[in-house]
């Protein structure tokens, strides 16, 4: 299936319903409704065609949330563009990459951001492209297209070398909306409060999907400010709210009474991108009064696994397979292994990516007999809840021992004055690798030899941090997952 005919379900359907509020940077709101996305994506699409664009070209944007980003995927779906989304994050040499590889027409961006763009990438100014729009013909043009068309290029973060863009189809995102609409119950009575990025899969794939397809009113924000999200969820008071972990540990820093009357109207609170800590998991429920959803994706793939709407939501883990989605849990030689017993997590159905763009070999190697292979490592209990334990890369080996970086981390979590954490392993002469712990902490609490006498009796000994690395901040990426490399070098 492809994308238009889902999206029309609100555009045309409920073109006269209110269907978009966005909170400029100034603080005013915007609002739209279905029908006005509508003709704005139509107007973009004639100055797309006047402007030499055709079916299968790339188009990027490099932008904050704003209109005109769902304006340019809308345009993108009807002329079957493949829209390349890049992280405003990112700077010269990522840029350099991403542009390089995937040779787009241009770059959509706005004046702050533009001298950021590599010298030699054609550049477009969104709010001039934007007016020049408004004087265009009205009425649609829309390209015939199918689950198998090309809708974007999606990078991946690249943590630990050059990001690949993952060719993710219009069939893909049609599957994955549907069984997220479906699944989690998602109706046009919701109210979204939308705070991710939308050069992300979790911000676009899930939330922008979600919402045209649902027909509910979303209200957008530029991005997420802890010190502002009260104010936003008491204003807008929504019932449907999509966060990373950072997110939720930030908002459990409000006040008992006012966080409790956020949760009683908060329907489904969902947290994916990065692990979820149990005991954030756990604060937030007794906080809030609310059961956070959390669920498991990539951006090769969109979602594959999650916690059920309806049943247990079991901390810890990210649920059970999406109804499209096959799972299986492989050895190294590419066997299944028994429920309890870890490996590495395999997954296919058709939410997953036609393959790494201009990279035959790097695609060869992801997928076997049809499977895709994530590279996360994982378990299945025998109820079929999955748990994951990292990256199958970051796997510390000690003295011939599996360390799963994850289980340190959960433990470590749950000790007075930590913070934050990251485990990650390394070289060692004789072992051929230790655990070193990277901490964020409250100095005022946090002791070291306590907590490290508290881990010896948990833990086996090869487990055991050989270090605590004081840090100020975990360098993570957009959408909170930690970049390892960025760690500084331990010395003993």
């Amino acid at each position: 299936m492809s994308l238009l005919p889902l999206f029309d379900l609100s555009l045309r359907g409920r073109a006269a319903t209110p269907g978009l509020e966005f909170v400029r940077p100034d603080g005013s709101l915007a609002s739209f409704t279905f029908g006005e996305l509508d003709a704005r994506s139509d107007l973009l699409v004639r100055l797309l065609l006047a402007r030499g664009l055709k079916t299968g070209d790339r188009l990027a944007f490099f932008l904050q949330n704003r209109v005109e980003v769902i304006d340019l995927w809308l345009a993108g779906a009807k002329l079957g563009l493949i829209i390349v989304p890049v992280n405003v994050l990112y700077r010269e040499r990522e840029l350099r990459h991403i542009l390089t590889d995937s040779a787009p027409t241009a770059v959509v961006t706005s004046r702050d951001l533009a001298a950021f763009i590599p010298a030699g990438v054609p550049v477009w100014d969104v709010d001039a492209l934007s007016a020049e729009s408004v004087g265009q013909p009205a009425g649609r043009v829309a390209v015939p297209a199918d689950a198998d068309t090309p809708m974007s290029l999606i990078y991946t973060s690249g943590t630990t070398g050059a990001s690949k863009g993952a060719v993710l189809t219009q069939g893909n995102f049609a599957t994955n909306a549907l069984a997220l609409v479906t699944g989690w119950g998602i109706t046009a009575a919701d109210r979204f409060l939308c705070a991710l990025p939308l050069f992300h899969v979790h911000g676009l794939g899930n939330g922008i999907h979600c919402w045209l397809l649902s027909g509910c009113v979303m209200r957008l924000h530029e991005r997420f400010e802890h010190a502002k999200a009260a104010a936003w969820f008491e204003d807008f008071r929504p019932t449907l709210f999509f966060g990373v972990p950072a997110m939720y540990v930030r908002l459990l820093e409000l006040p008992s009474e006012q966080a409790r009357a956020i949760g009683a109207r908060l329907r489904l609170a969902v947290s994916g991108s990065a692990p979820l800590p149990t005991e954030v998991h756990e604060k937030f429920r007794q906080l809030y009064g609310s059961v956070i959803l959390e669920r498991y994706g990539m951006t090769e793939t969109l979602m594959n696994v999650g916690n059920p709407y309806e049943g247990e939501r079991r901390p810890g883990t990210v649920g059970l397979p999406l109804p499209h989605v096959a799972v299986s849990i492989r050895d190294e030689a590419g066997a299944p292994v028994a429920d309890g017993v870890t490996g590495e997590v395999w997954v296919k159905g058709p939410n997953v990516c036609a393959g790494y763009w201009r990279r035959p070999e790097a695609t060869a190697a992801a997928w076997r007999d049809g499977w895709f292979r994530t590279g996360d490592v994982g378990v299945r209990a025998a109820d079929g809840y999955i748990t994951l334990q990292g990256r199958r890369s970051d796997l510390i080996i000690s003295g011939g021992f599996n360390i799963y970086p994850r289980e340190i981390e959960e433990l470590i979590l749950e000790q007075p004055g930590l913070r934050e954490a990251v485990v990650v392993g390394v070289p060692d002469p004789v072992r051929g690798e230790l655990p070193v712990a990277y901490v964020v902490v409250d100095p005022a609490v946090f002791d070291e030899a306590a907590v490290g006498a508290r881990l010896r009796t948990q833990l086996a000994s090869f487990k055991l941090p050989r270090a605590f690395v004081r840090v100020e901040a975990l360098p993570r990426t957009a959408l909170g997952k930690v970049q390892k490399h960025l760690l500084p070098k331990w010395r003993e």
